[in-house]
C-alpha cells in the first residue's frame, strides 16, 4: 500500500530529545508509518533540504475558545509550527453555558482577556450550551488540534446559576458539578481549569474562586478518576502564597493520581528570588510524589496601553482605569480638564507596581501612533516631556487627545527580561514550556511567536539549549504531561503533525497590527520566520511560500484512555 505523503532528506529531531539523524519520514492516513531509510513512493514526495523535521509543536495555555469559532486555523499559531493548542484555561472556557449567561461570561471573558467587544460579539453565534454542542460547532473547521479544558468557573455557573459568583456550594450542587464535569469530559475536554487569582468585569472573584477546598477536591476525584489534568492559575506573584498554593496541589496530586499544571511561573524583577523558592518547593513535592508542573514562557513580558478601554498596565491606577471607563465625549472632557489632570499626575508620581512587574511610564514608547503623532513612532515618552517640558502624564494625555485617544504606547521587557537565569529555568525537567496566553490581550501585545523566540534566543543566541532539547520541550515534553499519548514523537503509529523548519533563521517577526477580527479594530500579531511547512494529521497546513492552505484536517484530541 503506497505512502500519501513522503518528506526525504530531513534532519529529523524526533521530540524524544535524543540526538537527530538524517532521514525520511513516511504518512498514510494521518499517521507515520516510517522513519528513516523510507523506500518506495507517495501521492506527494517532499524534498526537505536538509531542514529540522520535528514533531507539531503543542502549547498548553491559550485562549483561542473564541477565535476558534470563527478561525479554525488559531491563525497565527500554526504558522509558528504550533499543531495542537490548548484552550480553554484560567478557569474559562466558552461552554458548558446557558443561553441566560452568555453576555455575563463575555464580559468576564473579554475582561480578563483582553478581547474587544464588537469583535466577540460579531464572531460568537452562541450556537451551543453544552461542551459537546461547543465542539460541535467548532469541529468541522479546525484546521489545529485542539485539546480543551473546561472551565471550573463555566462548571460552577452552569450549575448554580449567578449564585455561582456569590456563595460556597452545597453537597448537592457539588455532586451535580461532578456529573457536569464527568459529562464535558466525555465530551472530549481534556481537563479542568481553575483561578485562584481572576477577577471579572466587575471586578468580583470569578466563580471559581468561591469554592471551597471540599469542593476542588471532590472536582479532582473526578480528574483523577478519568486520568484528566487539572490546570490552574495561582498568585504567581507572591513567593510565600504560590508554595502553599504548590503544597495543596501537591495533596491533591497525590490524594486523586493527577497531574496538575500551573501557570504562569515568570522571573520578576520585583521578587527576583521567586522561581528559585518555588523550585525548590516544587522539587520537594516531587520528592513525595506529587505531579504538579510550571508552565514558564519564554519570552519576556511587554505590555501596551491607551486611554480607550481599561487595560492591565493601568491595573494599580485606579483614577486612570476609571477614566478609560468614562464614554468617549465625557472622558475627552475629563483630560482636558485642569483639576482632573492634577489627579491622575499624582497618581502617576506613587503607584503600586502591577503584579510582578517593575514598570516605569517614562519607558514607554509611541507604538502605534495616530496621524497627529507619526513622527514620534517610537519615541520614549520620558524623552518627549523632557522636550516640551511638562509632566510625564501631560504628555501622554497630550498626544493620546491630538489623535482622538487613538494613540497606543508600548512598554517592553517588564518582567522575564534575566536570559540566562530563565535560560536554566527552561531547560529544567520540572518545568514546562508553556503560559503563551496565545489568542489573548489581542490589542495588548502579541502573544505569538513563542517557538520562534525558545529557538532564536535561547538556541542559537544564548546557546543554553540544543535544538533536540528545545524541540523535546515543546513536543514530547508536553503531551507526556497532558496525557497525549499519539502526538509529540516521529515515530509510527503516532499522528503526522509534522514542523519543517531552518534552524538557523527559526524566530519570530517583529510586531504587527493586523486588521482581520470579524469587526472593524485591529490586534496584535507576530508572523513566524525560518517555519517552511507545517502538516496536521499528514496533510499541509501551512507552507512559508503560500501560506495557509484550504485543509481542515484539525481533531479534538482525546484524553489519556
Amino acid at each position: 500500500m503506497g505512502l500519501d505523503l513522503l518528506i526525504r532528506n530531513a534532519r529529523i529531531c524526533d521530540g524524544s530529545g535524543g540526538p537527530s539523524f538524517t532521514g525520511d519520514v513516511g504518512v498514510r492516513d494521518g499517521r507515520i508509518v516510517a522513519v528513516g531509510d523510507v523506500p518506495g513512493e507517495a501521492t506527494e514526495t517532499v524534498d526537505a533540504n536538509g531542514l529540522v523535521l520535528a514533531p507539531g509543536f503543542i502549547d498548553p495555555h491559550t485562549h483561542y475558545d473564541a477565535q476558534l469559532v470563527w478561525d479554525g486555523l488559531a491563525q497565527p499559531a500554526l504558522e509558528h509550527g504550533v499543531t495542537t493548542i490548548v484552550p480553554g484555561n484560567c478557569s474559562l472556557s466558552l461552554a458548558p453555558l446557558r443561553a441566560e449567561h452568555r453576555e455575563l461570561l463575555g464580559a468576564t471573558f473579554r475582561k480578563i482577556e483582553e478581547m474587544p467587544q464588537n469583535a466577540f460579539d460579531a464572531g460568537l453565534t452562541w450556537a451551543w450550551e453544552s461542551f459537546a454542542e461547543y465542539l460541535a460547532a467548532i469541529r468541522a473547521q479546525l484546521g489545529i488540534n485542539v485539546a480543551p479544558l473546561v472551565g471550573h468557573s463555566l462548571i460552577r455557573l452552569w450549575v448554580m446559576g449567578e449564585q455561582a459568583r456569590e456563595r460556597p456550594a452545597t453537597d448537592a450542587e457539588i455532586a451535580t458539578m461532578q456529573t457536569a464535569l464527568r459529562e464535558c469530559l466525555d465530551a472530549g475536554a481534556i481537563g479542568m481549569s481553575g483561578s485562584w487569582v481572576d477577577i471579572d468585569h466587575e471586578n468580583r472573584p470569578v466563580p471559581a474562586r468561591m469554592a471551597e477546598p471540599r469542593e476542588l477536591d471532590a472536582l479532582c476525584a473526578v480528574l483523577g478518576e478519568r486520568r484528566a489534568i487539572l490546570q490552574i492559575v495561582p498568585e504567581f506573584w507572591d513567593a510565600n502564597i504560590l508554595c502553599a498554593r504548590i503544597d495543596i496541589l501537591g495533596d491533591l496530586s497525590r490524594k486523586h493520581d493527577l497531574t496538575i499544571t500551573f501557570s504562569p511561573l515568570f522571573d520578576s524583577n520585583s521578587a527576583p528570588d521567586l522561581i528559585d523558592i518555588a523550585l525548590e518547593r516544587i522539587r520537594l513535592q516531587t520528592a513525595y510524589g506529587a505531579r504538579v508542573i510550571p508552565q514558564m514562557q519564554t519570552r519576556p513580558i511587554d505590555l501596551s496601553f491607551d486611554l480607550t478601554a481599561p487595560m492591565s498596565t493601568f491595573a494599580t491606577l485606579p483614577t486612570w482605569w476609571a477614566t478609560t471607563l468614562l464614554p468617549h465625549a465625557e472622558k475627552l472632557e475629563k483630560l482636558r480638564d485642569p483639576e482632573y489632570r492634577e489627579q491622575l499626575k499624582k497618581e502617576i508620581e506613587s503607584f503600586m507596581m502591577p503584579i510582578g512587574l517593575a514598570l516605569d511610564f517614562a519607558d514607554a514608547f509611541i507604538k502605534r501612533p495616530g496621524k497627529a503623532s507619526e513622527a514620534l513612532l517610537g519615541r520614549r515618552l520620558g524623552d518627549i516631556a523632557a522636550e516640551r517640558g511638562c509632566h510625564l502624564a501631560e504628555a501622554i494625555i497630550d498626544i493620546a487627545l491630538a489623535d482622538d485617544l487613538q494613540t497606543s504606547f508600548g512598554l517592553e521587557a517588564l518582567g522575564h527580561n534575566r536570559t540566562g537565569k530563565i535560560a536554566h529555568f527552561l531547560a529544567d525537567p520540572l518545568i514546562s514550556i508553556g503560559a503563551g496566553d496565545g489568542g489573548a490581550h489581542v490589542t495588548n501585545f502579541s502573544t505569538y511567536g513563542d517557538t520562534g523566540f525558545l529557538f532564536s534566543h535561547y538556541v542559537r543566541g544564548h546557546k543554553s539549549m540544543s535544538v533536540e532539547t528545545a524541540v523535546h520541550k515543546l513536543t514530547h515534553d508536553v503531551a507526556r504531561i497532558w496525557g497525549i499519548t499519539d502526538r509529540g514523537l516521529i515515530k509510527p503509529g503516532y499522528a503526522a503533525d509534522i514542523v519543517l523548519f531552518d534552524p538557523e533563521t527559526i524566530d519570530r517577526g517583529p510586531e504587527i497590527a493586523v486588521h482581520d477580527l470579524p469587526a472593524p479594530g485591529f490586534r496584535y500579531i507576530r508572523r513566524a520566520e525560518g517555519v517552511r511547512e507545517v502538516f496536521v494529521n499528514g496533510y499541509r497546513a501551512y507552507h512559508a511560500a503560500t501560506g495557509y492552505t484550504d485543509a481542515r484536517t484539525g481533531h479534538v484530541v482525546p484524553q489519556a484512555a
